[in-house]
């Protein structure tokens, strides 16, 4: 049965437009149409009642959520668990995100991932290792007794073909060339994080396939005048693709004004680096023995150190809107178009258009979430 969503201004690669009528067909948008086509008369119409539709929400860096931590629970239920959690503030595509951790608890984790893909858990795009193989100069909350340079069984492990995507996050003066060249070739997306590269090694990084950088200005060498660091060669490459977490904690909003100026249009994107505490109401949980609490907004360790973030994807939105500045239609594609074509979906995820999945979000006037779909199923609203 064919559904209508209709009465809505609907976010498209044209902008926001009025008057349409959103097709959508067993999970697939099959066309916008006017009120009037025949198509529209004889489908199942769900009223927008005005709201907002935007390209349903992607985000590459999901600890957890809904009380769970990836790391606790490789599995299913965890990864559904989580999902359910985001789907409630629009996010309709994520990668379950494993820090540095034990061989043994990777595989379970890509194990749980492939699984999720093959059951079809609502969300689930694939994977993200961030860490083991980073920096313990700039390891941030990540225990520094998992880290280690990759092998060959490494190697293997993360190049295992799934129905997903997977992404890894690792420094590069951790990885030789050889490494990245054969994880490039694997079809693993490799981003660079947890840092203390300069500037040349990140270019020469970059040379060899590296393709974003993990939540941007946190746990890299800064930019300054001297030395442009990770943050520098980031900005300046017009190729590759950078997380931002827009919390307001993580990076100072006028920093991120700079970057957003600085770095080649569609080239940055949201991320939440989410913890357990979204969307559950417990602010604890903890991580490898060490409790973390969610105090003024910031999940931070008894010393204040950051550990991840309490963020959800709406709320970033909100945040790029009214902190930085950034137009709404951006904000949302930041959202959503962005980390698909990073992701490499970018021919099936991230656009409102005929073609592309039925993911959806239904923004109120406040750029809350009133309903969230997946695959032409609504799940959430």
């Amino acid at each position: 049965m064919t559904i209508a969503l209709v009465n809505g201004r609907v976010l498209t690669d044209n902008g926001f437009q009025g008057g349409f009528a959103v097709l959508v067909d067993g999970g697939t948008i099959t066309g916008l149409a006017l009120p009037s086509d025949p198509r529209v008369r004889a489908a199942e119409r769900h009223d927008l009642g005005g709201r907002t539709l935007l390209p349903g929400f992607i985000d590459c860096q999901v600890n957890g959520g809904g009380g769970a931590l990836f790391n606790d629970a490789p599995t299913v239920e965890t990864i559904r668990t989580i999902g359910e959690a985001h789907a409630k503030f629009g996010t309709t595509g994520f990668l379950p995100t494993l820090i540095s951790d034990d061989a043994e608890v990777m595989a379970k984790a890509i194990d749980a991932v492939n699984a999720a893909v093959e059951q079809g858990v609502p969300g689930v795009l694939g994977i993200h290792l961030e860490g083991p193989f980073i920096a313990p100069e700039r390891k941030g909350v990540h225990d520094a007794a998992k880290f280690r340079i990759a092998g060959a069984d490494d190697i293997a492990m993360v190049a295992r073909r799934h129905g997903g995507v997977t992404l890894l996050t690792l420094a590069p003066e951790r990885a030789s060339d050889d490494v990245l060249e054969q994880l490039v070739s694997h079809g693993v997306i490799v981003a660079t994080g947890h840092t203390a590269a300069d500037y040349e090694t990140t270019r020469g990084a970059l040379a060899k396939g590296v393709r974003g950088f993990t939540h941007l200005f946190n746990a890299m060498t800064p930019f300054t005048s001297r030395e442009p660091g990770v943050v520098g060669a980031a900005l300046e490459d017009a190729a590759s693709w950078c997380g931002l977490i827009v919390d307001g904690h993580h990076v100072h909003p006028a920093s991120l004004r700079v970057a957003i100026a600085a770095k080649a249009r569609e080239k940055m994107m949201l991320v939440t680096d989410a913890m357990p505490p979204v969307g559950s109401d417990n602010p604890s949980f903890v991580l490898k023995g060490e409790t973390i609490t969610v105090r003024d907004g910031v999940c931070q360790t008894a010393d204040g150190t950051l550990a991840g973030s309490a963020l959800d994807m709406a709320t970033a939105v909100r945040n790029t809107v009214g902190m930085v500045g950034v137009a709404y239609d951006e904000a949302a594609r930041m959202a959503s178009t962005y980390p698909a074509d990073f992701l490499g979906l970018g021919a099936s995820h991230g656009h409102i258009a005929a073609g592309y999945r039925a993911d959806f979000v239904v923004m109120d006037d406040s750029h809350h979430v009133a309903e969230t779909w997946i695959g032409g199923t609504k799940v959430f609203g």
